[in-house]
C-alpha cells in the first residue's frame, strides 16, 4: 500500500482540495483500490461530499463509512455531554472559522436555549464569546475549551463565557485541533 499525508491544519500549508481530488481520482483510474481515511466524520466540516463528487463525476462509485463526529466525540471524552436532561435538549455545531459564518448563526439562537459546538475555533474564541454575551447569553454561561480529545495531548480549560475570551491554551496543545463548547452541560464535567 502507498499512503499520502493529505491532512489539514489551521493556518498551516496543505494540500489544495482540488490536488486532493485529483489524486483520488486518478489512483482509481489506475484501478487501484483508494482509501481516504478521516478521522470522525468525513461529511461533517470533512469535505468528504467533494470527494464523494469528484469520484461520482469520474464514473467511480465510493463507499463512505462515517464515523463519530468530533463535535460529539471532543466534549464526551472531556466528560461533557452535549445534551442532558434538563439542561439542553438540543445542540448546534458550527464552524468557528470565520465571524462572516458564525456570527449570523449565533444571532439566531435564543440565549442559553441549547449547546453550541464551534469547531476549528480557537483564534476566534474571544470574538465568539463577546457576539453571545452581546446577544444576551449570561457572562457565567460555562465554557469549555477541548484540545486534541482522544490523544496523549488531550487538554481541556473550563470556565465562563466572560473568561473564554482571555483564557491560556496550554503551549503543547496550541497547534492541535480544538473546539469550544458553551452551555449548561459543561458543568458536568
Amino acid at each position: 500500500a502507498r499512503w499520502f499525508y493529505v491532512g489539514k491544519r489551521a493556518c498551516r500549508q496543505s494540500i489544495g482540495q482540488d490536488v486532493l481530488n485529483r489524486l483520488l481520482v486518478k489512483n482509481a483510474r489506475r484501478g487501484l483500490k483508494v482509501v481516504r481515511l478521516k478521522c470522525g466524520d468525513p461529511f461533517v466540516f470533512g469535505r468528504g461530499g467533494e470527494e464523494a463528487l469528484a469520484l461520482a463525476e469520474a464514473g467511480f462509485a465510493c463507499e463512505v463509512v462515517p464515523g463519530i463526529s468530533s463535535s460529539i466525540a471532543a466534549p464526551a471524552l472531556s466528560g461533557i455531554p452535549v445534551t442532558h436532561r434538563g439542561m439542553a435538549s438540543s445542540f448546534a455545531v458550527l464552524t468557528g472559522h470565520h465571524e462572516a459564518t458564525y456570527a449570523p448563526l449565533i444571532a439566531g439562537f435564543a440565549p442559553g436555549s441549547l449547546t453550541l459546538v464551534l469547531m476549528m475555533p480557537l483564534r476566534q474564541r474571544a470574538r465568539i464569546a463577546e457576539l453571545l454575551i452581546e446577544r444576551g447569553w449570561d457572562r457565567a454561561t460555562p465554557a469549555a475549551i477541548v484540545v486534541g480529545a482522544g490523544t496523549p495531548e488531550a487538554w481541556r480549560w473550563t470556565g465562563t463565557l466572560a473568561e473564554l475570551g482571555a483564557a491560556e491554551i496550554a503551549t503543547y496543545a496550541r497547534e492541535a485541533p480544538g473546539l469550544l463548547v458553551v452551555g449548561e452541560v459543561v458543568s458536568l464535567a
